[in-house]
């Protein structure tokens, strides 16, 4: 079993910036891949973006955080981070950590991760 736990949501207002964490524990070797996902109210939930665990650290973004959000991951402490830089009102979700074995492939889709964190909301204000 793997276990995530997510930090660092919060409230800000447009064009700002927020950082979020998720550390994970326990049998972190059945996973090579960390990613983000959001799910706003009445929504479905949504890929944000995703790393993959190796020397390159290949990453994935969704269209809609290209160019602002960065992923990044910390393999010593099996902990992933998700800068947001020019939130958006739109951006303002629940985010949650997933980690799984993707290896990249399909990295955009909820199935493909095994393991979730409970979620860290964040708020834009415009």
């Amino acid at each position: 079993q793997v276990q995530l736990v997510e930090s660092g949501g919060g409230s800000v207002q447009a064009g700002g910036s927020l950082r979020l964490s998720c550390a994970a524990s326990g049998d972190t070797y059945l996973t090579n891949s960390m990613g983000w996902f959001r799910q706003a109210p009445g929504k479905e939930r949504e890929e944000v973006a995703t790393i993959v665990r190796g020397a390159v650290g290949t990453t994935y973004y969704s269209d809609s955080v290209k160019g602002r959000f960065t992923i990044s991951l910390d393999n010593a402490k099996n902990t992933v981070f998700l800068q947001m830089n020019s939130l958006r009102p739109e951006d303002t979700a629940m985010y949650y950590c997933a980690a799984g074995a993707t290896y990249g492939a399909g990295w955009y889709l909820p199935k493909r991760y095994n393991y979730w964190g409970q979620g860290t909301q964040v708020t834009v204000s415009s």
